[in-house]
C-alpha cells in the first residue's frame, strides 16, 4: 500500500504541481503542435508517458549507483541524454521489426516526443524530487498524463483562442500563449508563492 501511495503522490506532483508545460515550460512547442487534433494529443501523450516511464527507471539506477561519484552533477545531463536515446532507438527497432504494419503511424510521434525537452526535464525533476524507485516512476507516468492533461486544455481552447471573435493581432499563437500563461497561474495557486 505505501508503494502504491509512494506512486501515486509522485504522479499527481508531476501532473498539477510540477506540470512540464504549464510550471517548468518544458516542451510548449510540441504541446501546441499537438493540440490541434485529438490524436495528436493522444498519440504524443502516451509516448512521452511510455518515454519517460521507462527513462525514469533508468535515471533511478544511475542515481542510486553514480550519485556519489564527485562529477554526477556535471556528467548527469549526458548520462539522461544517453538514456534517453538508448530507449528511442530500442523502441524504434523493435517496432520496426515487430509491428511494421503500425511502424509509419507512430514514428512521427516517437520523433517529436522523445527528443522534446519535458522528458529530459522529467528526468531532472525525478533526480531532485524522487527518492525511491516508485517516485521515479510516478514521476515518469504523472509526466505523461500531465502533458495529456495540458494538451487536452489546448485542444478543447483551440478552436475559441482562433476565432473570428479574438482580434486578427492576437489570433494563433499570441492568444495561445496569454492562454497558457492565464493557466500556469491557476495552476501556481496550487502551490502557493513562498520566501525563504
Amino acid at each position: 500500500m505505501q508503494l502504491f501511495a509512494s506512486l501515486f503522490n509522485a504522479a499527481l506532483l508531476a501532473i498539477l504541481l510540477q506540470n512540464s508545460i504549464f510550471e517548468r515550460a518544458l516542451g510548449p512547442n510540441i504541446l501546441i503542435y499537438a493540440s490541434r487534433k485529438k490524436e495528436h494529443v493522444i498519440g504524443f501523450s502516451l509516448v512521452i508517458t511510455y518515454v519517460t516511464t521507462l527513462s525514469s527507471v533508468l535515471a533511478w539506477v544511475l542515481d542510486l549507483y553514480f550519485s556519489d561519484f564527485e562529477y554526477f552533477g556535471i556528467l548527469m545531463p549526458l548520462l539522461y541524454i544517453l538514456v534517453i536515446s538508448f530507449i528511442y532507438i530500442l523502441s524504434l527497432i523493435l517496432v520496426w521489426r515487430f509491428l511494421p504494419k503500425i511502424f509509419g503511424r507512430i514514428k512521427a510521434y516517437v520523433h517529436l516526443s522523445v527528443l522534446n525537452c519535458s522528458v529530459l526535464g522529467a528526468l531532472f525533476l525525478n533526480t531532485q524530487f524522487g527518492s525511491a524507485l516508485s517516485g521515479y516512476i510516478g514521476f515518469g507516468i504523472g509526466t505523461g498524463l500531465g502533458f495529456f492533461l495540458a494538451g487536452y486544455l489546448l485542444y478543447i481552447a483551440h478552436p475559441r483562442l482562433n476565432s473570428d471573435l479574438v482580434p486578427a493581432a492576437f489570433r494563433g499563437l499570441p492568444i495561445t500563449l496569454v492562454y497558457v500563461g492565464i493557466i500556469s497561474l491557476a495552476l501556481y495557486a496550487f502551490v502557493g508563492y513562498a520566501t525563504r
